[in-house]
């Protein structure tokens, strides 16, 4: 991981500089976002500064357990009173629309570990080879000699477990895992976090998963598993479109695939493409990913084309 020397000086200033911080979490908020908003959040009060956090998104209920925290609509604030905004992961998504509103005296950083991304802020913090924005946020505690507590700490290891699948996946390097480490041992469950993000699902998530995999197609030419999940699909499943999240990624685990490919209809006019591969197969589905749009790591992408889908007799098309 970077050293981000010039950077984290940087950052530190505009904490000190600023009263005020108006975080941005991105769009169909996931646990990396959650854990990195809140645990910075809970970082600046302890700093005596005022913070708020935007969403164009609602907080997701059922991670509440672990992660206690709310979410401000962007037009329920005045984003020109803030002297600083901070957007933390996948920043491309809802940063972008509020770029536009911020003044030219604010201050804008952003925090994330996402490759491709278009928006640029005064202060940039990003590593493509970090496994979450919760390990860089984690750097910077360390740097500044931070306290972390518990709430803190679950907050920042949730992020991490969730953006490593259980600290299974290709990012997660020996020092990730002394970071993790270092966070259950200033109080952080994980138990409770992988239960919550992991284990505990719904029926109605459970049926979602088991219509998908039913429906899923292997091309043995390509090696690419792919499936899709219509709104049909999620209404007659009584489920919604975060339930299908982890489809890809058990998709991809299958012996005779390459790589897994999920199409999800997110509402009646965009379909969301979640790509996933393993390690072993050699496969970058970012590239793919581009070709349409989007953009990712290497073995995790997506991107997302206007449109609705339909069941032809080769697989899937969207029109």
């Amino acid at each position: 991981m970077k050293s981000f020397v010039s950077e984290f000086r940087t950052l530190s200033y505009i904490i000190e500089k600023s009263p005020s911080f108006l975080l941005c979490a991105h769009t169909r908020p996931d646990v990396d976002t959650l854990g990195a908003t809140l645990a910075l959040s809970w970082f600046l009060k302890q700093k005596g500064k005022s913070v708020s956090i935007v969403c164009f998104d609602p907080f997701p209920p059922h991670l509440t357990d672990i992660l206690p925290g709310t979410f401000l609509h962007p037009d329920q604030v005045d984003i020109a009173s803030f002297g600083a905004v901070i957007a933390c992961d996948s920043v491309d998504r809802g940063f972008d629309r509020l770029l536009p509103k911020i003044h030219s005296r604010q201050v804008t950083v952003t925090i994330d570990h996402h490759p491709d991304i278009a928006v640029t802020s005064d202060l940039e913090i990003i590593d493509t080879e970090a496994s979450s924005t919760c390990e860089i946020l984690f750097a910077y505690f360390e740097k500044t000699g931070t306290f972390i507590g518990k709430e803190m700490a679950t907050a920042l290891l949730a992020g991490i477990i969730f953006d490593t699948g259980n600290l299974q996946h290709a990012c997660t390097t020996p020092h990730v895992m002394d970071i993790a480490s270092t966070l259950m041992k200033k109080g952080a469950p994980l138990r409770k976090i992988v239960d919550t993000v992991f284990i505990n699902k719904k029926v109605s998530a459970l049926r979602l998963w088991g219509r998908a995999f039913e429906q899923s197609i292997l091309n043995e030419k390509t090696g690419m598993l792919a499936t899709a999940i219509t709104q049909e699909d999620i209404a007659e499943c009584q489920a919604s479109p975060e339930d299908a999240y982890q489809v890809a990624s058990v998709l991809s685990t299958v012996p005779e695939a390459k790589f897994a490919l999920v199409l999800l209809e997110r509402d009646e006019k965009t379909v969301r493409a979640s790509l996933r591969s393993m390690e072993r197969h050699n496969v970058d589905v970012s590239a793919i990913a581009h070709r349409f749009g989007g953009g990712g790591h290497r073995l995790a992408s997506g991107f997302e084309i206007p449109g609705k889908i339909t069941r032809t007799i080769e697989g899937w098309t969207v029109i």
